[in-house]
């Protein structure tokens, strides 16, 4: 993750298709981004865009519809995710977005939920990023999400809603949330300047994410858990969509990008 001036996490599949044969990622991203400016309007969030980008929607009344007309090859395409999980707005089928900032309460849901399967799950049972985490030289030392902690845009935009991370117990007495987010944000990608993701999960690296993300979103959650977690948390059904992406990203033999 980085301080950039955008309102959210972006991800995507990397997968060619018929849409890319057409159109660049950059492209593409910027019908992700105004399309997600467009539901924020009119769905009425609290957090409504500034005027300026009222009147940016406006002028692009043409690309949108546009971008409607185009994306409907979406629904075909193998690397198509759930619309129903976190895709609300998303018009290009294989990309997503973790709108900034995190949560407060989806950072405790997240600190309570590793917590908990260190205390009650087997070692040998836990995710191996999960144990990647807990060693002493484990790359994901925190010190990236650290900084961004400190980041205030001068728009007034932060990137996490708590300034201090919260730290784990016991056997991850030495961890915080802050480790946690580091993972996630993957890897430095070798290609940004073709696909303009500057981060990714590898192929090699989607199942253990997988893995990772399953068990600290849905693992043990009584449906009415779930039910009531979805509908407290935006972050929570955001992330849900990243997982979908690595569950289907194993299936295609491909990687996750982001930025």
């Amino acid at each position: 993750m980085k301080a950039r001036n955008s309102l959210s996490l972006e991800f995507a599949l990397d997968y060619p298709c018929e849409l890319r044969a057409r159109y660049a990622e950059e492209h593409l991203r910027a019908w992700g981004r105004l399309a997600s400016i467009h539901a924020r309007l009119t769905t009425g969030e609290a957090s409504a865009p500034t005027a300026e980008k009222l009147q940016f929607v406006e002028r692009a009344g043409e690309e949108i519809e546009r971008m409607e007309n185009e994306t409907v090859v979406c629904e075909s395409c193998p690397a198509n995710l759930p619309r129903q999980v976190g895709g609300e707005g998303e018009p290009v089928g294989c990309l997503g977005r973790i709108n900034y900032p995190f949560e407060a309460q989806f950072e405790k849901f997240i600190a309570d939920r590793v917590q908990l399967a260190l205390d009650t799950i087997d070692r040998e049972e836990q995710p191996r990023l999960l144990r990647v985490l807990l060693e002493a030289d484990s790359p994901f030392d925190g010190e990236g999400t650290k900084e961004l902690r400190r980041v205030t845009t001068p728009d007034g935009l932060r990137f996490f809603e708590l300034r201090l991370p919260i730290r784990l117990t016991r056997e991850a007495a030495h961890m915080t949330t802050d480790n946690l987010f580091d993972a996630l944000a993957g890897f430095t990608s070798r290609d940004a300047a073709r696909t303009t993701y500057t981060r990714e999960l590898p192929h090699a690296a989607t199942a253990d994410y997988y893995d990772f993300l399953d068990l600290v979103l849905r693992y043990d959650l009584s449906a009415r858990e779930l039910q009531r977690t979805h509908a407290r948390s935006k972050s929570y059904q955001q992330f849900l969509r990243l997982l979908a992406a690595l569950e289907r990203a194993e299936v295609l033999r491909t990687r996750v990008l982001l930025d």
